[in-house]
């Protein structure tokens, strides 16, 4: 009896926990609505195809090739460069004396030939009409003895030593012409009146700076350029191609309107880069001397390899890329560059026109991975590329 009690009370406690459990359910547990997504609220309608979105979502987009352009382009180089004046110089007396008349203003522009500085010519003037007087002296000692020798009266070393004489006082009565002529100081050239050093009634010495004068009609760009470019150039030079086509950009990013032409490059070197020269022509009279800007060379280089900047990265000093081959795996492939723009970059090696190389998401993808592409033209992915008919 005792055992079917126990039994009979087991039974009972299997059935409570079937219940509990779950496996038996009642009708109105059934129409109850399934519990809501972590992050959801209860009740809320859930997103149609939201598990499909994400798994989506989680798979790989098409990674973009494209292949090397070979074309024609321009390459632009810049470099830092110094204005300097055609012809700057100080301007300095000859003689010494107090300044008299000073007809000129600072920064006024002068023509060559044109009075600067007038100094007190009393003193040379007195000394010209004594030498002018020993002249005549001379002269007339010549003529006397001149008289004498015909008569047989001096012998011919007499003349010659009244010769002498004369030649000496003409010489010494050109000397103090050429002094006088001195305090009066004119333009060499023409040009912009500097600083004035000194006033009228001042006394200037011989040597004394009075003032600069500046001939701004030309400028003068003086630029550093390295060996590499130098080659470059030169090669490009014995081959009879054209010279570049250089501008000049000044403070705030404005051009000058006139085209500069390459004048000078130094026969040395000191620094590992050679300093070339270009001249500008000075239309508005906008350049000064001591000025700075940025010297842009335009270089047309004719079938030159490009790819666009974003498909190359660096490792330790090096540049490489991404070539997708025919399987879709893509290998790292070291490149050398021989231009860098800010649109594309000219390849000297590494890289053929049939190669495709990896545009976007190289940072996302290692080298023997397996990537799933789409195609672009280069011309999509460089649509700035800088031509020469469009300098």
């Amino acid at each position: 009896m005792e055992t079917r009690l126990k039994a009979w009370t087991g039974g009972l406690v299997l059935l409570g926990l079937a219940v509990g459990g779950g496996l038996l359910v009642s009708p109105q547990a059934q129409s109850q609505p399934p519990a809501a997504e972590p992050g959801v609220k209860a009740g809320a309608p859930q997103p149609k195809g939201s598990s499909k979105d994400v798994q989506a979502a989680e798979q790989p987009s098409k990674f973009v090739v494209t292949s090397p352009l070979t074309a024609d382009v321009v390459v632009t180089q810049a470099y830092v460069g110094k204005l300097v004046s055609q012809a700057r110089i100080s301007i300095s007396p000859l003689v010494s004396g107090f300044l008299e008349e000073i007809p000129v203003k600072e920064g006024q522009a002068v023509k060559k030939g044109e009075v600067l500085f007038k100094i007190l010519p009393t003193s040379y003037q007195a000394k010209l009409d004594i030498e002018l007087a020993e002249v005549k002296i001379a002269q007339l000692e010549l003529d006397g003895v001149n008289k004498l020798f015909q008569n047989k009266t001096v012998s011919p070393n007499e003349v010659a030593l009244s010769q002498a004489k004369l030649a000496k006082a003409q010489a010494r009565a050109k000397l103090a012409e050429m002094e006088l002529n001195f305090t009066t100081v004119r333009a060499p050239f023409d040009g912009i009146i500097g600083r004035l050093q000194m006033q009228p009634g001042s006394l200037a010495k011989q040597g004394d700076a009075l003032t600069t004068l500046t001939d701004n009609s030309v400028m003068r760009v003086y630029f550093n350029v390295p060996e590499v470019r130098y080659f470059e150039y030169m090669a490009g030079h014995a081959q009879g191609k054209e010279d570049p086509q250089i501008e000049l950009v000044l403070a705030g990013g404005s051009k000058l309107p006139s085209i500069g032409n390459l004048a000078v490059i130094e026969a040395q070197t000191d620094t590992g880069s050679i300093v070339f020269r270009a001249d500008f022509p000075n239309v508005d009279r906008l350049l000064l001397h001591g000025q700075s800007g940025n010297v842009l060379l335009h270089q047309a280089v004719n079938n030159a390899l490009v790819i666009p900047p974003q498909s190359t990265f660096e490792i330790n000093d090096r540049r490489y890329v991404y070539v997708v081959g025919k399987d879709g795996v893509v290998h790292r492939r070291q490149i050398s560059i021989q231009h860098e723009m800010d649109d594309y970059m000219v390849i000297r090696k590494g890289l053929d026109p049939s190669d495709r190389i990896l545009v976007e998401g190289i940072r996302k993808v290692h080298d023997g991975d397996k990537v799933d592409s789409e195609f672009r033209k280069p011309e999509e992915v460089m649509p700035n590329l800088k031509k020469p008919a469009e300098k």
